[in-house]
C-alpha cells in the first residue's frame, strides 16, 4: 500500500493549534501517538508525575543499530496576547511563513523529524530501529520530561544507538550551525545577614550591603578561563542584587544577590561551587557578615567530539542546502545536556530568530527542507 508523504507543514500548523503551554499536553503527544502508530511505531506514553511523554519505535527493541530523534512539543507561554498580531495558537499560513508559538521552538522540529520518520520507514524499512522520545517538559524545570524518558529506557531495555536533538541551531541563515556540546549552566543565590539600624548611626548596626557589593564585585570581576578547543571563554553574570529596602535612613539587616554562570568544558559544577563558596567565605570573615549560598545547577558542559556523528548530520546539511554548517557549543541548554549520558547526541534544527518572542514565526520554505535534512541523515545511517 503506498501512501502519501507527510507534510511537515501541516503537521507543523496542527501542533501549533494544541494549546501545549509547559506542563499541559495540549493534544500535540496525543497527535502525533495517532500518527506514528499508524505507521507502524510502537508508542508509550511516558508520564511521570504530571509531565506527558510519548517513546516511539519502529523496528526490534534492543536493536544493535538504532537511531533516535528527540525534541518537545511543550511551549512557553505566549505573554501579552493583545500584542500578538495572529493567533498564538491558531497556526496561520501566510505568505509563505508560519506562525504561531512553537513555530520555531520546537514543534516545527518535532513535525519534521516525525514526517522524516514515518516516510523512511514506509518506503525503505531500515535493518534497525527509529526511535523518537519526545518530551512535554523542555521549557519547565526538565526534571519528568526527557529525564524520565531516559529512566524508562533503561528500566525498559530501550536504547538509542545515536540521537539528534531537533532544537533550533541556526542563528540566522539555514543551516548555518550544528550543536556539538553546550556549555554548562549554573546559578547561585548568596543571602548575606547583617543588623538593622540607623544609617546616623552605622556602627550601632552591621550593614550587609557592603559585603556584598565586595563579593559581586569579586565574581563579576574574575576571569574563569580564556576559552578551550571547542568552547568559549566561560561567562558569570550577575542577574539579581536586592535588598527591599525603601527607606533610605534605615541600613537594612540582609541582602539578597544571585548570579549565573555559563561554563565550558574546563570546569565541573562542583568546583565553580567551590570556588563560589570559598569567595563568599573570604568576604564574609573580611566584613564580620553571615552570607549563605544556595547553588543550583541545571547542566554539566559536554561535547560529542568531531567524528562519525557530526560528519554524517554536516553532509546532510549542505547537501540539502548548500551550506557547511559550523560546529558550535554556543548558546542555552538543551535536553541534549540529558541524553548525552545515553548516547552520542548532536543538534540541528531551524534558524531560531523568533523563538519565545511575540509573534514567533518560521518560513514554511525552512520546515520542507528540515524535513529534507532529516530524511537524508536516516537514509545515509542506515545505508
Amino acid at each position: 500500500m503506498s501512501h502519501a508523504p507527510v507534510d511537515p507543514v501541516a503537521l507543523s500548523a496542527d501542533l501549533i493549534r494544541c494549546p501545549s503551554v509547559t506542563p499541559e499536553e495540549g493534544g500535540a503527544l496525543v497527535l502525533l501517538e495517532g500518527l506514528l502508530s499508524g505507521a507502524g511505531f510502537t508508542c508509550t506514553r511516558v508520564d511521570r508525575n504530571g509531565t506527558s511523554n510519548l517513546y516511539a519505535r519502529w523496528g526490534a527493541k534492543g536493536h544493535a543499530r538504532s537511531f533516535g530523534f528527540n525534541g518537545h512539543t511543550d511551549v512557553v507561554p505566549v505573554g501579552d496576547a493583545a500584542a500578538w498580531t495572529v493567533d498564538p495558537f491558531g497556526g496561520a499560513i501566510k505568505d509563505g511563513i508560519l506562525w504561531g508559538r512553537g513555530a520555531t521552538d520546537m514543534k516545527t522540529g518535532v513535525a519534521a523529524f516525525a514526517a522524516a520518520a514515518v516516510d523512511f520507514v514506509r518506503q525503505t524499512p531500515p535493518d534497525g530501529a527509529v526511535i523518537l522520545a519526545i518530551t512535554g517538559d523542555e521549557e519547565g524545570d526538565a526534571h519528568d520530561g526527557t529525564i524520565a524518558l531516559l529512566d524508562w529506557m533503561q528500566t525498559e531495555g530501550e536504547a538509542m544507538s545515536a540521537c539528534l536533538v531537533g532544537e533550533p541551531t541556526c542563528p540566522e541563515t539555514m543551516g548555518e550551525m550544528m550543536k556539538i556540546g553546550r556549555r554548562g549552566s549554573m546559578t547561585c543565590w548568596f543571602t548575606a545577614t547583617g543588623k538593622q539600624g540607623h544609617s546616623a548611626y552605622p556602627h550601632k548596626a552591621k550593614n550587609p550591603l557592603p559585603a556584598m557589593a565586595r563579593l559581586i564585585d569579586r565574581l563579576a570581576s574574575a576571569t574563569l578561563d580564556e576559552g578551550t578547543d571547542h568552547f568559549d571563554a566561560s561567562t558569570l553574570a550577575v542577574v539579581q542584587f536586592d535588598t527591599g529596602n525603601r527607606a533610605t535612613n534605615v541600613i537594612p539587616a540582609q541582602c539578597k544577590a544571585a548570579v549565573n554562570i555559563r561554563f565550558n568544558d574546563a570546569h565541573s559544577g562542583a568546583e565553580l561551587s567551590q570556588w563560589l563558596k570559598r569567595e563568599a567565605q573570604d568576604v564574609s570573615r573580611n566584613f564580620g557578615i553571615q552570607i549563605d549560598c544556595e547553588i543550583k545547577i541545571s547542566g554539566e558542559s559536554f561535547l560529542t567530539p568531531p567524528g562519525e556523528l557530526s560528519t554524517l548530520v554536516a553532509k546532510s546539511v549542505e547537501a540539502e542546502t548548500g551550506v557547511v554548517p559550523e560546529m558550535s557549543t554556543s548558546g542555552g541548554t538543551s535536553d541534549a545536556r540529558f541524553v548525552k549520558d545515553h548516547c552520542p547526541v548532536v543538534e540541528f534544527g531551524l534558524v531560531g530568530q523568533t523563538m519565545h518572542q511575540v509573534d514567533e514565526r518560521v518560513p514554511v520554505e525552512q520546515i520542507t527542507q528540515l524535513k529534507g535534512i532529516y530524511a537524508r541523515i536516516l537514509k545515509d545511517y542506515f545505508a
